[in-house]
C-alpha cells in the first residue's frame, strides 16, 4: 500500500446527508481514495470490512445495529491475522469527554457537521500514519503488532468508560442475586450462582444453566453493571462466564483459547481482546 490509488475506505453514517457530504469532502480533498463501500449502520459495517479489508474506516459513533466502537470490537476479533489492521476515524457529535475516550482507540475523530478544513487535517494524519501499515521489504509484517495494539486501546477505552459521567454519577447497581427468565406463561427463578454463562442474541440473552437455558430480554450492556465482575466475567462481546464454573482454558497453535466448563459440554471461545485474562500467572 505504497500509492494513494491502493488505498481502500468505508464509510459507515446512517444520516444520508452527512454521508453524502463525507463522500463529496473525501473526492475533493483525497481523489486518490477509493470509497470501497458506503454503508448505514454497524451490522453492515462488519460484514462489509471483513469482505473488502478496507485500509481506513470512517464511523459514526452512534449507529444503528452497533455502534462505532463496537464495529471495532467486533474487527479486532474476527480480523485476519495476517492483514494490518484499518486505520479508524470515528465521526461523533459526542461531547469533549466522550471524544478523548474514542481518541484512545482511533487514528482520528471528527465533530460534526464536518468542515472541509477539519476534514483535511484528518487527512494528513491518516497519510502520516498509512507508511506503518507497510513492512518495509527487510523486516517482518506488522500486522501483528498493529492489531494487538488496537486490542490494547481497546481495553484501555473499556476502562475509561466505566469512568465516563453518566456512569460514575449514577447509582450503584443492584447485583443480581437470581435471574428472572420467562418460560411460556410462567417465571423461572435461577440463582445466579447456578448461571454457567450468558449468551447474547439479537434482542434477548440466553441464559445457560447445567440443566437447561431461558431467555431474557435484556442487553449485555445492560446486564454487565449488575453482575458481580470477579464472578461473571466477559470473555467475547457476545458471551460472559460465570469463571467459578471453567475447568480449564486451553490454548491451541493459532493461540485461540477455549474454555471447557465444569458439569457442561460446552466450550466457549475467548476472542483477542479477552485473551489476556487467562494468561499464565
Amino acid at each position: 500500500m505504497t500509492q494513494d490509488s491502493q488505498i481502500k475506505a468505508l464509510i459507515a453514517e446512517d444520516e444520508p446527508i452527512l454521508s453524502l457530504t463525507l463522500q463529496r469532502m473525501l473526492i475533493k480533498l483525497w481523489p486518490q481514495l477509493s470509497l470501497c463501500s458506503i454503508v448505514e449502520n454497524g451490522v453492515e459495517a462488519v460484514q462489509v470490512a471483513l469482505e473488502n479489508l478496507p485500509d481506513i474506516l470512517f464511523l459514526d459513533i452512534k449507529m444503528p445495529g452497533k455502534t462505532g466502537l463496537e464495529v471495532v470490537q467486533e474487527l479486532a476479533e474476527e480480523w485476519p491475522s495476517d492483514q494490518a489492521f484499518p486505520l479508524t476515524v470515528y465521526v461523533t457529535a459526542y461531547d469533549e469527554f466522550a471524544v478523548q475516550a474514542f481518541e484512545q482507540c482511533a487514528a482520528d475523530y471528527i465533530l460534526k457537521p464536518i468542515t472541509e478544513e477539519r476534514l483535511a487535517k484528518t487527512i494528513q494524519r491518516l497519510k502520516e500514519k498509512i507508511p506503518a501499515l507497510a513492512p518495509h521489504e527487510s523486516e517482518e509484517p506488522a500486522s501483528g503488532n498493529q492489531l494487538e495494539q488496537v486490542i490494547a486501546q481497546l481495553r484501555q477505552l473499556q476502562q475509561i468508560n466505566i469512568h465516563h459521567p453518566i456512569h460514575r454519577n449514577a447509582p450503584h447497581a443492584e447485583k443480581l442475586a437470581v435471574i428472572r427468565a420467562a418460560v411460556g406463561n410462567t417465571i423461572r427463578l435461577i440463582p445466579i450462582e447456578d448461571v454457567l454463562y450468558f449468551e447474547a442474541t439479537d434482542k434477548y440473552i440466553n441464559v445457560v444453566t447445567t440443566d437447561n437455558s431461558s431467555l431474557i430480554r435484556s442487553s449485555l450492556r445492560d446486564l454487565l453493571p449488575q453482575l458481580d465482575s470477579t464472578l461473571f466475567w466477559q470473555i467475547h462481546r457476545s458471551t460472559v462466564v460465570n469463571i467459578k464454573r471453567v475447568q480449564m482454558a486451553h490454548k491451541d497453535e493459532t493461540g485461540k483459547i477455549t474454555l471447557k466448563l465444569k458439569d457442561s459440554n460446552d466450550k466457549l471461545s475467548v476472542s483477542r481482546v479477552y485473551a489476556h485474562l487467562f494468561k499464565q500467572m
